[in-house]
């Protein structure tokens, strides 16, 4: 697509008030578009983070300079999201919305709206409408398909579920807010093949494409041997990358490894399930807790483990930090469930497991025999070369818009035609065409 676009990234979180894996994949793919030399604006909501985080961010992150960042805030604080969520209304941040997407967008594309603008924001703007299914907003109150925070969703019971995460039940969930809205999209992008079907399966009745995320590649390369000395020992070690949340799974981890002599496991990540996590782990030497840890020392942990380990017991969609290990050369150990499988039976990159006892029985395996380690760390940075890198998405990605905007322009030209003469249409398609 020679031509340069006008993109608009709609977002509830954008670094650096972000938590998650959303927020880190709107920064990237706004800046690799930027790089690229197309315009993008991002609007996003302070108002949300301030709600939910302890402090302010932290973190310093830097985007191109065609990237122009909106942080919405508002003067009611709090009650802005929370308007949103029991609405499904940008309430007391539609009229900043609109202007800004008056500037008119070639683009806009949808993520995280939940507590930005709700349903509703939908509706908003002209031209081609994109939106990125990173959870299951729109068909979970909770996101997340988790439920009464115990296990994966198979039957929904969405208001005692509700209950249990103490969150208001969302009134405009019981009316045809969400159907009307998702008319004006003009297609859905699924990270999965699972997260495609799970939507559709629970009566997402709209255009679905599955494009993979990906993971940018600024540090590709052949693995370095050396790693952080905070790590280096003798036994080796498995990695968790993630948030402490119960739905990620780490509590199913910690037991195994208190009774696991062959290698330790460091965990990188914050979150409030860390405080139960810790008296899980009951001070044994072989599990640490690095806490957040630099993008720069996050590299070297994938670098120097004998495996990542993804245990989560929630429908992961496509956990990014599968593509980091598989960029750094290391193999991917995933637990049955969501779309993790997906990464592993399409990169050959590491092992599923279902039980306890194949969990040990892939570690072992992994320890005791560098050759397949090593073998199965190339399988997966083969595949991510192929699938999950920046131009691999991008190709898609512009794929898509070019297909939406060619479809809208013979629609245009075929309206127009019967209403006026071919050589009007032809001037139309040609103009609408992107």
């Amino acid at each position: 697509m020679a031509r340069t676009l006008r993109f608009c990234m709609i977002t509830t979180f954008y670094p650096p008030y972000n938590f998650g894996g959303d927020g880190i994949f709107v920064q990237r793919l706004s800046n690799e578009l930027a790089r690229r030399g197309h315009q993008v604006e991002v609007i996003h909501c302070i108002d949300t983070y301030r709600a939910l985080a302890e402090h302010e961010p932290h973190k310093i992150y830097e985007d191109h300079p065609n990237v122009k960042v909106h942080g919405l805030k508002s003067r009611f604080g709090f009650l802005s999201p929370l308007a949103t969520h029991q609405t499904g209304y940008p309430f007391f941040k539609s009229a900043r919305i609109q202007k800004i997407l008056e500037k008119g967008f070639d683009v806009i594309h949808y993520h995280n709206i939940s507590l930005v603008g709700g349903p509703k924001i939908l509706e908003y703007g002209r031209g081609i409408k994109l939106y990125t299914m990173h959870e299951y907003w729109l068909v979970c109150p909770t996101h997340v398909l988790f439920k009464f925070n115990r296990a994966a969703c198979t039957r929904k019971h969405c208001f005692a579920c509700s209950m249990v995460y103490k969150r208001p039940p969302q009134l405009w969930r019981h009316t045809g807010v969400m159907r009307a809205a998702v008319k004006h999209v003009d297609a859905f992008i699924a990270p999965s093949s699972f997260s495609k079907e799970i939507h559709q399966r629970m009566g997402l009745d709209v255009r679905v494409v599955h494009l993979p995320n990906f993971v940018s590649s600024d540090e590709d390369g052949v693995p370095q041997p050396e790693h952080n000395e905070k790590e280096a020992s003798d036994k080796p070690y498995f990695l968790f990358v993630g948030r402490l949340e119960k739905l990620k799974g780490l509590q199913t981890l910690i037991p195994t490894f208190r009774r696991y002599p062959k290698a330790r496991l460091l965990i990188a990540g914050n979150g409030n399930y860390k405080s139960r996590l810790r008296a899980m782990a009951g001070g044994v030497d072989g599990i640490r807790f690095l806490g957040q840890v630099s993008d720069d020392r996050l590299q070297s942990l994938y670098r120097g483990a004998v495996a990542l380990v993804i245990p989560s017991i929630c429908y992961e969609t496509s956990p990014l930090v599968a593509f980091e290990a598989f960029r750094q050369h290391t193999p991917v150990i995933v637990r049955n469930i969501g779309g993790m499988p997906e990464v592993i039976e399409q990169s050959r990159g590491g092992f599923i497991y279902g039980t306890e006892e194949e969990l040990i029985g892939g570690m072992d395996k992994l320890v005791q025999d560098p050759h397949c380690r090593n073998e199965l760390g190339a399988n997966g940075y083969n595949a991510y070369r192929e699938k999950w890198t920046p131009d691999a998405h991008l190709n898609g990605y512009f794929e898509l818009i070019e297909s939406i905007a060619t479809t809208r322009a013979a629609d245009s030209a075929e309206f127009y035609a019967q209403a006026n003469s071919g050589h009007a249409a032809e001037r139309i398609a040609n103009t609408m065409v992107r």
